[in-house]
């Protein structure tokens, strides 16, 4: 059965981080298997810390831990390799006593990049065909991504037999430790390049302004990522290439507001087409059509205009267009214009101008029913 993972360490269940690193290099220099050299014990003991470190080291891992002990750890996938993830007694060790860490010499994928591409109001609703340009390393065509001259071949480092590592012995107060390092010669490459290729100067990538073709969908939102698969940084040692990410940013419309996939806009009328009802030109993102606005629109009233809205992205169709209506009160009136409105109002209820009843007639009738 095992043992209380703060109990194997020694502390508190309310030990803090660094209380918790503090207790585990003890264990590990008191406990390594290099320092106790044949004793099944330290290093089962050893394996025990370092497991314990791993979960309580790990804010997720600690939590899980904490709530269903054991049997939470392995019901979240359990298994902690070797040793709790790290490589191995060694590369506990270099952790605590400054060793280096071991590096691959095989393929590496190159890094991603991100380019930030504005785009119009219309090209996110209808989709664009963009072309960008991209500084970014490449492959050298010259060398393959070897780094040596045509005709010549990177060879094996000879200080570390094609590591990239070579073995130090260092003696501690627990006696001769070994230890890995970079290699020196190589830089850990476990290669040398005795004729550099000319055209990167042995780096094996070039760097280039590359231009590429992005397709925009239609219904296109605000921040969406585009990845264009290989297009970013060339990989080390033969590994693939990057990937290019393209965020989205929309340009604000001079007429349209976007929720979604509907469009909202405001348009101005006169009085007298709120009143008597009139035709007028709609912007759209098709272009203008005719809208008709009943006798006696209040403003602010709200028309929809059915499918001249965004494209949706996913599937088929539109969303709609929403056309708030805003009734201008006519300014600098000339005499006779003020005249006309005069015997308007004289003519016409209090009803007939606002469209509704007033407060002042609600008032009126409640005042009347109060008194019976």
């Amino acid at each position: 059965m095992k043992r209380d993972y703060y109990e194997v360490l020694g502390v508190e269940r309310s030990a803090g981080e660094s209380e918790i690193k503090q207790a585990y290099r003890k264990l590990a220099r008191k406990y390594h298997p290099d320092v106790n050299s044949g004793s099944k014990e330290a290093e089962t003991r050893f394996k025990e810390a370092t497991e314990a470190y791993d979960v309580l080291s790990d804010p997720d891992k600690k939590a899980r831990y904490d709530q269903f002990g054991h049997s939470g750890m392995d019901q979240a996938g359990g298994g902690f390799g070797d040793f709790g993830g790290f490589g191995g007694f060694g590369d506990i060790f270099d952790v605590f006593f400054g060793g280096g860490g071991q590096r691959r010499n095989g393929p590496i994928k190159g890094a991603d990049l991100r380019y930030d591409l504005t785009i119009t109001f219309e090209e996110a609703a209808f989709g664009a065909e963009k072309e960008i340009k991209i500084p970014k390393h490449e492959t050298c065509h010259d060398c393959q991504g070897s780094g040596a001259a045509a005709g010549t071949h990177p060879t094996t480092c000879p200080q570390c037999q094609g590591t990239g590592q070579v073995k130090v012995v260092q003696r501690t107060p627990f006696g001769q430790i070994q230890t890995a390092r970079t290699c020196p010669g190589c830089h850990g490459e476990g290669k040398k390049i005795t004729t550099p290729c000319k055209t990167c100067n042995g780096q094996g990538k070039v760097r280039r302004i590359k231009t590429i073709k992005v397709n925009i969908p239609a219904g296109a939102e605000e921040a969406l990522q585009l990845r264009s698969s290989g297009d970013g940084e060339a990989g080390d040692r033969g590994g693939p290439s990057g990937d290019l990410y393209i965020v989205i940013h929309i340009k604000a419309h001079r007429y349209f507001e976007r929720n979604g996939n509907d469009i909202y806009c405001e348009i101005p009328v006169t009085f007298v087409q709120a009143a008597l009802g009139a035709e007028i030109e709609v912007p759209t993102l098709d272009g203008n059509i005719k809208m008709k606005v009943p006798e006696g629109t209040q403003t602010s009233t709200v028309f929809r205009l059915k499918g001249h809205g965004i494209h949706y992205r996913r599937g088929n169709g539109r969303g709609d267009q929403h056309v708030r209506v805003i009734v201008s009160t006519p300014s600098k009136l000339n005499e006779k214009q003020k005249q006309s409105l005069r015997e308007f109002g004289e003519s016409a209820s209090e009803y007939q101008q606002m469209g509704k009843k007033s407060l002042f007639d609600k008032f009126k009738e409640n005042l009347r029913d109060a008194m019976g």
